[in-house]
């Protein structure tokens, strides 16, 4: 997508449209754009945020998903504690269960068992 095709769909979300800063988005994902993301965000979008949660993942950048989670992203809360779960991190775990993640309960449950 060329310059300016960005820039026009940049003024349409700053403008409030919605399918654009959704488009948006997933462009800004696809090239790994994160400060991009990171305005869309601010901007209030939703899908920026879930856009990020999973390449933060996929990057194993827990302070970005620490970022989301403050943010109240619950797709970033899945996916740290699926790191964590991968990693064997149980204080990791305990602290998204105890802030209330339902899959980080899950799987510390899971970690817990199969360390006995």
């Amino acid at each position: 997508m060329a310059d300016s095709d960005l820039d026009t769909l940049r003024r349409l979300a700053d403008d409030g449209d919605e399918e654009a800063a959704d488009r948006l988005a997933v462009l800004a994902a696809e090239r790994g754009d994160v400060d991009e993301l990171k305005h869309l965000i601010d901007a209030g979008n939703e899908l920026a945020a879930d856009r990020l949660a999973e390449l933060a993942a996929s990057r194993g950048d827990v302070d970005t998903l620490n970022y989301l989670i403050d943010a109240g992203n619950e797709l970033a809360a899945d996916r740290l504690a699926e790191l964590a779960a991968a990693q064997g991190d149980v204080a990791t775990l305990k602290r998204l269960a105890d802030e209330g993640s339902a899959a980080a309960a899950t799987l510390l449950s899971r970690v817990i068992s199969e360390t006995k």
